[in-house]
């Protein structure tokens, strides 16, 4: 494996770890910020579900988005696959 190839490997890896890290830590910190709205207003938990909820669905969105123009880049990079094919 040439010095190329691992530097790949580890920015794959870090990328990763990071989605990982906003897909779990941003809905959290929203979720704790309108429970902490819910005890100040004396609701129930419908500010922390609303707001870990919608900005579950944000951050989901955004890396389908993300995914889905890495992949025509990609695909751009290589060609048509139909082009390939025959």
């Amino acid at each position: 494996m040439n010095l190329q190839d691992k530097r790949e490997l580890n920015t794959g890896f870090g990328d990763a770890l990071a989605r990982a890290f906003e897909l779990v830590a941003t809905p959290g910190i929203f979720a704790l910020l309108g429970w902490l709205l819910d005890r100040r207003l004396g609701t129930s938990p419908l500010f922390a579900f609303v707001f870990f909820f919608i900005v579950l669905s944000y951050v989901v969105w955004k890396m389908y988005m993300t995914y889905v123009a890495d992949m025509k880049r990609h695909e751009k990079g290589l060609g048509k696959v139909s082009d390939r094919v025959e």
